[in-house]
């Protein structure tokens, strides 16, 4: 633990003491790190205690540097393949010739290692945009700090759902609890109070400390951090440490897997082209050297570097538009998600709380900005006694802040709305704390909906209790109504009344909160128990504006939206029906029991249904089970702890990075950071992107590898001059291959991507469709090559200028064959590969690099090439647009095709 800095605010606590801060009375807790718990630390005392001790973070033991990417590039079996090459030529006399090897060497490590560490600290990058934050209270207010910016001595306001950041010693609690499993390993969650223990303690037994990395999976808490960074339990545990450990997605194994089965094919048709060679009378080297050559260029080593950088770029993408991917596998899945099921509040919601009415015994007081309205006329709530001890019940039943002067509070929604309300009304809750201080806190329970605190009674004697909760979890525990004329049981008939009027604020979209008392002679025992009904609250929360035209866009893309909430039915309804979500098929969860167990015909509705009101955090898990055993990929969003472990079922968790809990936000695979749904749809529409891109530049460098290999086989075997040399084949395979690929990876996407049905999980990067293309484009791109060399050598050419033809010719066909990987609803020129700025942007480089190895006289003297003449470049470019002439003529006839209706039988 950390000990307080010396100097005039040092502690007066003793150094031991501090050492082991469990065992301090909670009361002296705050003085012995010199904070004082109703205002907690300045901001010079903050800068202080920072410079000295430092970020609270942990060190990056995961961090991977960059001698670690270039060494994974030194292994990879290219490099191997071409250090064999090098070795061969330098073997049979030719320094010349393995040298430049050896630069092909370097550039491809050099182009594998800038890519590569550009993707890991991209993706390094993305994860710190998602550090946690935490609710701080400095210089008398509370704040959202993010928790690398906590110090020793913060006084940091703790409810359920959060992630601990640091080591915090507990000043006071209400039904606190903690998952300590991570640190102890424990099971089940810890009770945690604010009783001091012996400083020789066992870290699981400490239950007046938590520890950073744990979880709080319920209750509320005030406690002083007493250990941050490398400080904490958690930076003693080497184990523990983060391991950020760049992932490697199912997309990427399949990508190794497809590189795999490519080498063994690979390397037989190398070796039989080259024993082909030598037998025919061929120079040995040179065949040995062509055979490598062709191994080197046939083996898609690119794909999976590829493949991560369009990851992380799309990554990259998604986050500018508020949606941060944790992993990177979540990005591929999000291109098949089939079903959304979606929280209400906040997601297709504002949760912008505001009050709008409350119903009182005898009428409803309505709330307007310039204050408060019953039966049109302007009230005032002194002058109402019900409305004054229900808005002084919403002020002290309350863990959000709001003070004198400050426009909007911290804290939760509801509950900032609350305390809005009694600010109109000059109520503030620090001002009502210091007549009435709190003296006990029944933390909200989200399973039974309510909360309770009890505050001294001013002016009297015993407690009095302050309760809020949903409206049945608080009817059925009222005995008594307030109403003007004093207070009277509640009977049958009134009790139908409030349930009524309850209902009817539901039916008009509005989420209703009740409001109760009682008085209590002590603390202990039921808060619950023979309450006084108050008040029914109507809190609005408008739908999000763009809401309805992102449900209307995923449903046009084949993605099913579904409301999940534990709101109302009505309120539900009403939600769905203003967004666009089939408010006709409702189900009330209220009642089901467990969804696993239910009858087909139930499991039917549920699978049939728009909205699911009432719905517990168990019945959202089932849910989730029973899409997926349908064969849907299902998307769930959530925001409370209660919904992590229907995060981590789900094929993509999203959690809310506004209003969700940390514990939330560590169990999805991606965070809203506007808590906005229509950022899935964003997110979705990228994942088609980044699967789209990714078989794009596969299809590309396959079909670019075949056409090289069936060059050089096809010539072999036909007993002609070898088209491409071995360097030749290796600058292809640098220049035309690496460059064009990543500006693939790079594009925008197709349009009308979300007019589509989501893709098969199942489906693989390349189906059967996709290798008849490949070899397709293949045969083209060699009948190309070889219809150059036979033209050039008819038309009197010697061997090493058609050779030179040969090779610009497969160059440029290349190149230009990079137009054909669009999709079929577009010419090569409008489509999205040519919108695309960094194909263009490649192709440039691409030709200079061309050009350049044709002029410059050393590296043509390397690669063997020769002056062609105009006639020559009249070659290239002939045969060089013949591929893609007569794959777009081709195309353009399919369209004709399928546009031409059927005769009729």
């Amino acid at each position: 633990m950390v000990a307080p800095p010396d100097g005039p605010s040092a502690s007066p606590a003793s150094d031991a003491e501090v050492q082991a801060p469990w065992s301090l009375p909670p009361e002296l807790v705050p003085s012995a790190f010199a904070v004082l718990v109703a205002s907690g630390l300045d901001d010079a005392e903050v800068a202080r205690r920072r410079a000295l001790y430092g970020p609270n973070r942990l060190r990056q033991r995961n961090h991977r540097g960059a001698l670690a990417v270039l060494v994974d590039q030194l292994r990879s079996l290219l490099v191997a393949l071409l250090v064999v090459a090098a070795g061969a030529a330098f073997a049979f006399g030719e320094p010349i010739e393995g040298a430049a090897i050896l630069v092909v060497v370097l550039l491809n490590v050099a182009i594998g290692f800038a890519t590569e560490l550009r993707a890991v600290r991209s993706l390094e990058a993305l994860r710190r945009m998602g550090q946690a934050r935490v609710v701080v209270r400095r210089g008398g207010r509370a704040h959202h700090l993010s928790a690398s910016e906590l110090v020793p001595g913060d006084v940091v306001l703790l409810e359920g759902g959060d992630v601990v950041t640091a080591d915090v010693r507990l000043i006071e609690t209400s039904r606190l609890e903690a998952d300590q499993s991570a640190l102890t390993g424990e099971s089940v969650p810890v009770r945690k109070d604010v009783a001091a223990a012996a400083p020789d303690t066992p870290v699981a037994e400490r239950t007046g400390m938590l520890f950073k990395g744990t979880a709080l999976t319920r209750g509320s808490g005030v406690g002083v951090v007493v250990g941050t960074g490398m400080h904490t339990e958690l930076g003693r545990i080497s184990a523990l440490v983060e391991q950020a450990e760049p992932e490697t997605t199912p997309l990427e194994k399949r990508l190794e897997a497809l590189g795999r089965r490519l080498v063994g094919l690979t390397l037989a048709l190398a070796a039989g082209i080259s024993a082909l060679g030598i037998a025919s009378g061929r120079d040995a080297l040179r065949m040995i050297e062509t055979g490598i050559a062709l191994a080197v260029a046939a083996v898609p080593e690119g794909l999976p570097v590829v493949a991560t950088l369009a990851l992380a770029r799309g990554m990259w993408r998604m986050a500018r538009r508020n949606a941060l991917v944790e992993r990177l596998s979540a990005v591929e899945t999000l291109g098949s998600t089939s079903v959304i099921l979606t929280d209400k509040t906040g997601t297709l919601t504002e949760n912008r709380m505001r009050v709008v009415a409350l119903y009182l015994d005898g009428g409803v007081v309505e709330v307007e900005s310039v204050g408060f309205r019953c039966g049109g006329s302007a009230i005032d709530p002194k002058d109402d006694p019900v409305l004054a001890a229900a808005l002084r019940v919403a002020v002290l039943c309350n863990n959000a802040s709001l003070a004198r002067g400050q426009e909007r509070g911290v804290g939760d929604p509801t509950e900032t709305a609350l305390l809005e309300l009694g600010a109109a009304a000059g109520l503030f809750r620090d001002e009502l704390l210091a007549r009435a201080p709190e003296r006990r806190e029944d933390a909200f329970d989200p399973a039974l909906q309510r909360m309770a605190t009890f505050h001294d009674d001013d002016g009297g004697e015993g407690f009095a209790v302050a309760v809020k909760g949903g409206p049945e979890a608080l009817l059925s525990h009222c005995g008594s109504v307030r109403t003007r004329g004093g207070v009277r049981p509640l009977d049958a008939a009134t009790r139908a009344a409030w349930h009524a009027a309850a209902e009817a604020m539901a039916a008009r979209g509005h989420r209703v909160l009740g409001l109760a008392m009682r008085s209590a002679p002590s603390l202990e025992g039921d808060p619950y128990r023979d309450l006084e009904l108050l008040a029914w609250i109507a809190l609005l929360d408008p739908p999000r504006e763009q809401v309805r035209e992102a449900i209307e866009a995923c449903t046009a893309a084949g993605i099913r939206t579904v409301m999940v909430t534990g709101d109302h039915a009505a309120t539900a309804a009403t939600v769905a029906e203003a967004v666009g979500i089939a408010a006709d098929r409702i189900v009330d969860a209220r009642g089901i029991g467990s969804i696993a167990g239910a009858d087909p015909a139930l499991r039917a509705r549920l699978l049939e249904a728009g909205v699911i009101a009432r719905a517990s955090p168990e019945q959202k898990l089932d849910l989730i089970a029973l899409h997926q055993e349908h064969g849907a990929v299902v998307a769930m969003t959530g925001d409370g702890v209660n919904d992590a472990p229907a995060l981590r079922k789900a094929d993509i968790g999203i959690a809310m990075g506004q209003r969700g809990t940390q514990v939330a936000r560590e169990a999805a695979a991606m965070v809203l950071q506007d808590d906005a749904f229509a950022t899935i749809a964003v997110a979705v529409e990228q994942g088609r992107v980044i699967f789209g891109n990714i078989r794009k530049f596969a299809v590309y460098l396959l079909s670019c590898n075949v056409s090289e290999v069936l060059t050089v086989g096809l010539a072999a075997l036909a007993q002609a001059p070898l088209p491409l040399l071995p360097l030749q084949i290796l600058f292809l395979n640098l220049v035309t291959d690496v460059f064009p690929a990543l500006a693939l990876a790079f594009g925008e996407g197709e349009r009308g991507l979300m007019r589509r049905p989501p893709r098969s999980a199942h489906e693989p990067i390349l189906t059967r469709g996709h290798w008849i293309v490949i070899a397709a484009y293949g045969a083209l791109l060699t009948a190309a090559v070889l219809g150059a060399l036979a033209t050039a050598l008819t038309l009197g050419r010697s061997e090493g200028e058609a050779v030179t033809i040969s090779f610009l010719t497969l160059a440029s066909a290349q190149l230009w064959h990079v137009f054909d990987m669009h999709g079929d609803g577009a010419w090569a020129l409008r489509s999205e590969v040519a919108r695309n700025p960094w194909v263009w942007a490649a192709l440039a480089l691409c030709a200079a690099l061309l050009l350049a190895a044709v002029s410059v006289p050393r590296l043509a003297d390397v690669l063997a090439l020769r002056s062609i003449g105009r006639e020559g470049w009249l070659l290239v470019l002939a045969f060089g647009l013949l591929p893609v002439a007569a794959i777009q003529i081709a195309r353009a006839a399919l369209r004709v095709l399928r546009a031409r209706p059927r005769d009729r039988l």
